[in-house]
């Protein structure tokens, strides 16, 4: 079961889309590694405008995922890759409905 996740926004420089489109898709084998970290999504949304959505079953959850090494990693190319700093806002999930 999952009760809250965090819904990211997050704006690639110009130039930089295809960098953190990889960026992104190269994450996925560190949000496996998360055992609290129930679903992960990396999205594209437009052109240069990229998310994240992930669910955790608790806060502690979603406390380490913010803690853990792809938000570290965001964080240290921020100034390179991304036009702003990322929109990150924590949510509480109301449904759910997940394989298994």
């Amino acid at each position: 079961m999952v009760t809250v996740g965090l819904l990211a926004r997050i704006e690639a420089k110009p130039g930089k889309e295809q960098e953190v489109a990889d960026f992104l898709a190269g994450a996925l084998p560190l949000a496996q590694d998360e055992p609290e970290t129930t679903a992960w999504f990396a999205t594209q949304l437009g052109p240069s405008t990229f998310g994240i959505f992930d669910v955790f079953p608790d806060d502690s959850g979603r406390q380490a995922h913010l803690n853990g090494p792809i938000a570290a990693a965001l964080m240290s190319n921020a100034e390179a890759l991304l036009a702003e700093p990322p929109e990150i806002t924590p949510i509480d999930i109301l449904a759910a409905k997940l394989p298994g």
